[in-house]
């Protein structure tokens, strides 16, 4: 009998668990599909302002202020300050808050920054808009970033070697 009711138990808390598991992926899946939506109509808004410039992937950036010299390139390894939110002003990290520049190599950052980064010259700072296609996609590194989000980085170039 003891043997029964601990089967039974366990069934049932398998069946449980197995339902909320099943509704919280589809509760990631119905955020997803809203932040890919909610990120395509931002970023068709955002096109038509003045001194927004649409590359041929789908980056956007602005020109914050323009730099002097040579420009880093894939191989690069920068040090920038930045400021990175979603859409609607959540800020999700920033080197600037924390006082810290970060330096890593263009090839080892998500694909907006690849091709945004070799934009600038030392001492540029520049406002990019990355589709999710060209940021994390539906991977997201961090709960702070919902998955199939667009992302806005205010990037300041202060090196490269």
């Amino acid at each position: 009998m003891n043997q029964t009711l601990i089967i039974v138990v366990v069934l049932v808390l398998v069946a449980v668990i197995g339902f909320f598991v099943a509704k919280n992926a589809q509760q990631q899946k119905v955020a997803a599909a809203k932040a890919l939506e909610d990120g395509k109509i931002f970023l068709e808004e955002n096109a038509k302002k003045e001194g927004i410039i649409v590359t041929n992937s789908g980056l956007q950036y602005e020109v914050l202020r323009e730099g002097e010299g040579p420009k880093p390139t894939l191989s690069s390894k920068v040090t920038t300050h930045y400021h990175g939110t979603l859409a609607d002003g959540t800020v999700f990290d920033s080197s600037v808050k924390r006082g810290q520049p970060a330096t890593f190599p263009v090839s080892g950052v998500i694909r907006g920054w690849q091709e945004g980064i070799p934009l600038m010259s030392v001492g540029a700072k520049y406002r990019f808009y990355i589709p999710q296609e060209l940021a994390y996609g539906m991977r997201s590194p961090s709960p702070a970033i919902p998955p199939g989000a667009m992302l806005i980085f205010e990037v300041e170039l202060l090196g490269f070697k």
